[in-house]
């Protein structure tokens, strides 16, 4: 979009596109940690994080058509763990509930707000999502046409349904259509490969991650760049 000309509509990926992730995830897993202590201790005596990967897995190898839906893997992850340790499986809910509240305590870079406030009054925007943040917890919702999300469409983004479902939403056709999001393969790939224009926005603590990767030229680092390319008229 460096011709200044808007898209009829915007899609945005979530996680460490509008938010750092990992202080997510990192508060999250604090908080269960500290829950499980209280109310299943042999659970969280035994769920380490080699523990957590090793039940990820055979959640995975189980339930195949639900690899989208990473609250059903977490939530079945939990129940296994508490059942390995001898411990009550009806505590995972309210063990699932205290992690998905804290999920949400999220930290909104700098330049979302503003971004969000200009872009909503003009298109439609909608979120695409292969996790399960809850705009209306954080706070964002007002921004919103709607929100497309892995585990309520039954299939996760590179896939094009999910592109597809999210131009639905905007009521747009996928040329017109413009997806923003962090990771190469997943968004920017994605997005094009479902007939959407696309743009990396590659956060510069997040570099690293995706070093040497063949978009690299293309990405910019801030919604603001991509304001700024869009222009005013």
């Amino acid at each position: 979009m460096s011709d200044g000309r808007w898209p009829r509509a915007i899609t945005l990926d979530l996680d460490d596109t509008l938010w750092p992730m990992l202080p997510v995830l990192k508060h999250a897993e604090r908080t269960l940690s500290n829950w499980l202590a209280a109310h299943a201790p042999a659970t969280a005596a035994m769920l380490d994080a080699e523990m957590r990967v090793a039940l990820r897995r055979a959640v995975m190898a189980d339930h195949p058509e639900r690899s989208h839906d990473v609250g059903f893997l977490r939530l079945e992850l939990l129940r296994r763990a508490l059942l390995g340790a001898g411990e009550d499986p009806a505590l995972a809910q309210p063990a699932f509930d205290v992690f998905f509240e804290a999920r949400q305590q999220v930290s909104l870079y700098d330049d979302v707000l503003p971004v969000l406030e200009r872009w909503s009054s003009r298109v439609p925007v909608v979120a695409l999502t292969n996790g399960n943040a809850d705009l209306r917890r954080i706070g964002l919702a007002r921004f919103f046409a709607g929100v497309v999300s892995a585990h309520e469409l039954g299939c996760a983004k590179p896939d094009p349904r999910a592109f597809h479902a999210a131009c639905d939403m905007a009521g747009t056709a996928p040329c017109d259509t413009l997806h923003i999001g962090d990771d190469p393969a997943l968004d920017v790939e994605g997005a094009r490969a479902a007939g959407l224009q696309s743009i990396w926005l590659l956060r510069p603590e997040l570099s690293e991650r995706h070093a040497g990767h063949a978009a690299a030229a293309q990405s910019v680092t801030s919604l603001h760049d991509i304001d700024r390319a869009l222009g005013s008229d």
